[in-house]
């Protein structure tokens, strides 16, 4: 299994949404270097939701349903999609201030590249997140 982390503006699509929608496509994703993360991604990795802009926090653990397709919303037929459901909401959220102050997890894709929707988390990253969030 491997493990990830998809950011969202919370205003535009929230953890809640995911729930209350229960399997949605992670669609407008027009990054390439988030792209390929995205095509690699197989069905039942997991990946954190993680609000940007507003919140900057990681909220809820979401499994991959559905691997890579073409993203409904892309008329080019460029980019894809996958699908997600939620698995659970973080008992707390993990913020990116505990996140950039935690030595543990200096070397996290989403600090090196702080403006990627879709990146990489290695295992220890995700159990660390996980305790962070008890």
């Amino acid at each position: 299994m491997h493990y990830w982390l998809m950011k969202s503006e919370p205003d535009v699509f929230s953890w809640d949404d995911l729930v209350a929608k229960g399997n949605a496509e992670w669609d407008g994703v027009r990054n390439h270097l988030a792209q390929n993360h995205m095509k690699a991604m197989k069905k039942g990795d997991q990946a954190f939701f993680y609000h940007s802009n507003v919140g900057l926090e990681v909220v809820g653990i979401m499994e991959i349903m559905e691997e890579a397709a073409q993203d409904s919303t892309d008329e080019t037929g460029k980019w894809i999609a996958v699908h997600v459901a939620p698995v659970r909401k973080l008992n707390h959220p993990v913020t990116l201030k505990t996140i950039k102050a935690d030595p543990a997890l200096a070397d996290m894709a989403m600090i090196r590249q702080s403006r990627l929707s879709v990146s990489p988390v290695s295992a220890a990253e995700f159990r660390h997140i996980i305790a962070l969030s008890q």
